[in-house]
C-alpha cells in the first residue's frame, strides 16, 4: 500500500492546493475587480472543483448570516480531503 497511498496522498494535496486557490481567487473576485487571467483562473479552479463541491452542497446548503452566505460545503469538502489524507499517508 506504501506507492498507492503515496499516490493518493499526492492526489489530496493537488486537490488540496487547488481548493486553496479557489478560495483564494473567490475572495480576491470579491474584493477587486480582478482581470482577465484571473477570471480565467478561477473558472479552472472551480471546473475542478466543483463535482466534488456540488453533491455536498445540495445536501449541506449555504448558510445565510445577514447579507453575507457561508459555503459550509466547500469548508466540509476541504475538511474531508485534510482528514482522508492523513489517514492515507
Amino acid at each position: 500500500m506504501g506507492i498507492l497511498g503515496s499516490l493518493l496522498g499526492l492526489v489530496l494535496l493537488l486537490f488540496l492546493v487547488v481548493l486553496v486557490a479557489r478560495a483564494v481567487l473567490d475572495w480576491t473576485t470579491v474584493l477587486s475587480s480582478g482581470g482577465q487571467g484571473a477570471a480565467r483562473a478561477r473558472e479552472i479552479t472551480h471546473r475542478l472543483t466543483e463535482p466534488v463541491i456540488s453533491p455536498v452542497r445540495r445536501v449541506l446548503p449555504p448558510v445565510r448570516i445577514g447579507d453575507v452566505q457561508l459555503d459550509l460545503a466547500f469548508t466540509v469538502v476541504f475538511l474531508a480531503t485534510v482528514v482522508l489524507r492523513a489517514l492515507v499517508t
